[in-house]
């Protein structure tokens, strides 16, 4: 299970959910205070999917991440990584990797 960190509030999981500003981890609403929202995933998550958020970091793998505004950074992915307006830095992908607005690194 992966340590994630939302706005400085530490939790654990498997799966992140982001809509309409409100998070929820493995099904469990852990909504920060305030609109801004950063997410630092250490280990390994098996998806990550949000409608907005300003940054999304994973250290270990990721299944699938997908974002409608925001950057994501993480390393190996076994599914897919989509962002509509943001830059994607990631490692090897099995899926695709898309961005409408943004730079694609990977590598």
């Amino acid at each position: 299970m992966a340590s994630i960190n939302i706005n400085g509030n530490i939790v654990s999981g498997r799966s992140i959910t982001i809509t309409n500003g409100r998070v929820t981890v493995d099904g469990k609403d852990v909504t920060p205070d305030g609109k801004a929202i950063s997410i630092e995933v250490q280990g390994n998550i098996d998806s990550i999917n949000a409608d907005a958020c300003d940054r999304i970091a994973v250290t270990g793998s990721a299944g699938s991440v997908k974002t409608m505004s925001g950057d994501i950074r993480c390393g190996d992915v076994s599914g897919s990584v989509q962002s509509m307006s943001g830059d994607v830095t990631c490692g090897a992908v099995a899926g695709s990797v898309s961005s409408m607005s943004g730079d694609i690194r990977r590598g």
